[in-house]
C-alpha cells in the first residue's frame, strides 16, 4: 500500500502549518510516521489521495455516528447553502436543534449554540463561577476539556500525547484556582471539599473519558461529586463533547442516570460541523447575557448550516441505528479480547456504547496514571501494521475510537481479522 501522495502532501503542508497539520494529534506523533491525507469520506470509509481505502473508526474524532457523507444530511446541507451560509441573526433552525435536543437530554431546560468544545467547556465554566460568585474549579488528571488557559493543567489528549502536562503560554494565575484531582479517586475528591468546599464554583469532569484511552468513570464516583456539589453548593458539569448520543443514547448523563447542573455537547450534534452547546438548569443559564451579567458571544454561533446538519444528525439518530452500532462494538471488542487471549496479548479492551479503547496493559486501566504505564511502543508498532492493512485507528493510545451506523459485520470481520495477522507477526 503506497502512501508517497500523502508524504508529499505532508512535505508541503509543513512549509504552511505548525508540525503540518491544524489539529496536533493528527500529525501522528504519537504513532511515527507521516499522517494521511484525505482525499474523501463515504459511509464508514476514508480514501486517501493515494487511492487506498480505510475503514474508519475515528469519524472525524467522534461527529460522524450516521457514517460519512450521509445522504440525507448533505441533501438537507445542499439546500441549506442555497439560501445562505451566515445570517448573524436569529434564525429558526436554531430553535429547531435546540428543541431536538432538549427532547433527548431533558437535563437543557436552556441552552446555548457556541462552534466547538472548547467555548462550551470554557462558558459554563464562567457560567458556574458567575453564578456561584466562586473561583476554584475541580477537573481530573487526564481529562481534557479544550485548549482554554483554565483547563491546560494535567489534561490527556493531545498534551499527554506530546509529554506536555502543562502548556506554555498560560500564566500561573490563570490556572491557579484550578483544583486536579485523581481521576475515580473518591478519598482525593472529598478531602479537596473539606479543605476547599466554600471556594469551589463546579466540578468538571468526562464521564467517560476518551483523551487518556478510554476511561470510564466508576458510577459511585459520580454519584460523589453530584452529593458533593449539592452539598456545598458548587455546580456539577458534566462534559459531553465526546460522550454526547455516544456513551449511552442520551450520553453519560443516560449512562449514569444523573442530573448535572451544566451540561456541554459538542462533535455528534454538529454533524460534521463546528457546532457545541453548553446548557442546563434555566435558573443558571438565564444568568447569560442577555439575561444576565455573565456574558459570552460568538458570530457565527448558530450557524444555518450548521445547525442544518446536526439536526438531520440528531433526528437520524434513532434507538434502533443507536443499538445496531453497541452490538457492532461488541462484536469487535469481544473478537479483540478473544483474539488478545489466544496469542496471549496483555490487552484491556474498554467500550461503552458506540465508544471503544484498548490498552497493551496486563491489568485494568482506572486513570491516567494507569493509562501512562501501558505499552506505547507496542501500540505504535501494532498501529501502523494495521494501518498498512487498511484499519484507521485514533493515532494516540490517549484517544478514544467509534463507531457509526454505516459499519457493517463485514467491516468487524475485516478487522479483526487485520488485528489476527499483525498479533501472529508479533506473538506468533
Amino acid at each position: 500500500m503506497s502512501t508517497e501522495a500523502s508524504k508529499q502532501a505532508f512535505e508541503h503542508a509543513k512549509e504552511i502549518f505548525p508540525g503540518g497539520v491544524n489539529s496536533p494529534v493528527r500529525a501522528f506523533k504519537a504513532v511515527g510516521g507521516s499522517p494521511l491525507f484525505i482525499d474523501k469520506a463515504k459511509g464508514a470509509y476514508l480514501y486517501d489521495v493515494d487511492g487506498n481505502r480505510y475503514i474508519d473508526y475515528v469519524l472525524s474524532w467522534g461527529p460522524m455516528i450516521l457514517g460519512h457523507a450521509k445522504d440525507q444530511v448533505i441533501r438537507a446541507v445542499k439546500e441549506a447553502v442555497d439560501k445562505g451560509t451566515s445570517y448573524g441573526a436569529p434564525s429558526p433552525l436554531e430553535t429547531r436543534l435546540g428543541k431536538l435536543l432538549q427532547e433527548r437530554v431533558p437535563y437543557l431546560e436552556r441552552l446555548r449554540m457556541v462552534s466547538s468544545g472548547t467555548e462550551a467547556t470554557m462558558s459554563a465554566i464562567r457560567v458556574a463561577r458567575g453564578v456561584t460568585k466562586r473561583d476554584k474549579i475541580i477537573k481530573f488528571i487526564g481529562c481534557y476539556h479544550g485548549h482554554s488557559d483554565a483547563f491546560l493543567v494535567q489534561a490527556g489528549s493531545g498534551v499527554a500525547t506530546f509529554g506536555l502536562p502543562n502548556s506554555p503560554g498560560v500564566p500561573a494565575a490563570t490556572v491557579q484556582d484550578t483544583l486536579t484531582l485523581p481521576y475515580n479517586d473518591q478519598e482525593a475528591l472529598r478531602q479537596c471539599f473539606e479543605q476547599h468546599g466554600q471556594d469551589i464554583a463546579g466540578v468538571i469532569i468526562e464521564g467517560v473519558a476518551g483523551n487518556m484511552g478510554l476511561i470510564p468513570a466508576d458510577p459511585d464516583f459520580i454519584q460523589l461529586i453530584r452529593k458533593l456539589t449539592k452539598q456545598y453548593g458548587a455546580l456539577f458539569i458534566m462534559d459531553e463533547v465526546m460522550t454526547g448520543f455516544r456513551a449511552s443514547y442520551t450520553g453519560a448523563t443516560g449512562l449514569y442516570q444523573v442530573e448535572p447542573d451544566l451540561l456541554c455537547l459538542g462533535k455528534v450534534v454538529g454533524g460534521g460541523f463546528p457546532v457545541a452547546v453548553f446548557g442546563g438548569k434555566k435558573e443558571y443559564m438565564e444568568a447569560v447575557a442577555p439575561l444576565g451579567a455573565i456574558y459570552q458571544a460568538g458570530t457565527l454561533s448558530g450557524n444555518p448550516i450548521a445547525m442544518t446538519a446536526g439536526y438531520e444528525t440528531v433526528k437520524g439518530l434513532t434507538p434502533e441505528l443507536f443499538q445496531q452500532m453497541e452490538e457492532r462494538v461488541e462484536q469487535l471488542c469481544h473478537g479483540l479480547k478473544s483474539l488478545a487471549d489466544k496469542y496471549q496479548v496483555p490487552l484491556q479492551v474498554v467500550h461503552r456504547g458506540t465508544m471503544f479503547g484498548f490498552f497493551f496493559n496486563p491489568e485494568p486501566v482506572r486513570n491516567f496514571e494507569d493509562s501512562k504505564n501501558s505499552d506505547q511502543e507496542l501500540f505504535a508498532k501494532v498501529y501502523q501494521s494495521l494501518l498498512a492493512k487498511g484499519i484507521y485507528l485514533a493515532p494516540s493510545q490517549y484517544e478514544s475510537n467509534f463507531m457509526s451506523t454505516a459499519h457493517t459485520k463485514e467491516d468487524i470481520e475485516a478487522t479483526l481479522t487485520a488485528f489476527e495477522e499483525v498479533f501472529g507477526e508479533i506473538y506468533g
